[in-house]
């Protein structure tokens, strides 16, 4: 499925909940393989350089080869409801909440999303870590919805971990599917947990990297050479926690914390004082490294 994409189908249209990282990088993606965009959010100050934000985006996977040369760049328009989102004659082909790690926000979005959509169209979470029956409170439907994990940025990184839970419809789960052979990515079918696979995996040794650093054991750059170099970690933790974002990042730890009682998943103060100082990895240009311009 990697291998070849899918013949982009022009009647296609996403719209993705969220103007943030994760938003504008599959929103860049799905322009990036002729897939209409509407990109919803509240927040007009995010509204206002999404378009630009996610062009830089397209313009960057262009120049590094991940998207097909061949397919011109589907349309892009930013609005503050759903309810502005220009659906055509077959309606849209998937609803892809990407909001913030938060448990209430991401139900609250869920919720007026569940009430505007037709029946029958996917509803997919993009969540880290929240699992998807605790969503599918929040919806009318809750066959029609199903969980996905990109990574970021989602232009780069071609498999993404679905989530299938307890009551997502095998419709759901296929139409998502198709979606991602479209966009040229790997799907790798989970059941529902906190965390799932990769965060289950992935934040608590995060956290344990951050705190070997605090405690002095050694430098973050001494971290993150040893895992790359010593155990194949492709980019090493701390660089990856930039790249996550440490206020995301912290926010699933939270959610990994609650739901399974794992001590290990508690945020270390040194992630929460980065946090409060605003200091949020690759976003906001300083995290455990210092960062210029915009990924």
């Amino acid at each position: 499925m990697t291998g070849q994409n899918a013949t982009p189908d022009a009647g296609q249209r996403l719209a993705v909940l969220g103007a943030g990282v994760m938003g504008t990088g599959i929103a860049a993606l799905a322009v990036g393989h002729g897939i209409a965009v509407s990109i919803i959010d509240v927040d007009r100050g995010r509204l206002a350089d999404a378009t630009a934000r996610v062009d830089r985006q397209v313009r960057t996977a262009r120049l590094m080869g991940t998207l097909p040369p061949d397919v011109r760049p589907g349309p892009l328009d930013v609005g503050p409801s759903l309810t502005d989102v220009p659906t055509g004659r077959t309606g849209l082909t998937a609803v892809v909440e990407a909001v913030t790690e938060d448990p209430y926000a991401k139900a609250k979005v869920l919720t007026e999303v569940s009430a505007l959509v037709t029946p029958g169209t996917p509803v997919v979470s993009n969540t880290s870590s929240i699992p998807i029956d605790e969503l599918a409170r929040s919806v009318a439907r809750p066959e029609d919805l199903v969980g996905s994990h990109f990574m970021n940025p989602p232009y780069l990184i071609r498999t993404v971990e679905v989530i299938r839970g307890p009551r997502t419809g095998p419709h759901t789960l296929d139409a998502v599917r198709r979606l991602l052979a479209v966009l040229g990515r790997e799907p790798v079918v989970v059941e529902d947990a906190p965390g799932f696979v990769t965060s289950r995996i992935l934040h608590p040794m995060i956290n344990n990297a951050v705190r070997v650093v605090a405690a002095g054991t050694a430098s973050v750059e001494s971290v993150d050479t040893l895992l790359q170099g010593c155990l194949g970690h492709p980019t090493g933790p701390l660089r990856t926690a930039d790249l996550i974002g440490l206020d995301n990042l912290v926010d699933s730890l939270w959610v990994l914390h609650e739901r399974t009682g794992d001590e290990s998943c508690r945020p270390c103060e040194l992630l929460l004082t980065k946090v409060r100082a605003g200091h949020l990895g690759r976003k906001s240009g300083r995290g455990f490294y210092h960062y210029e311009g915009d990924l």
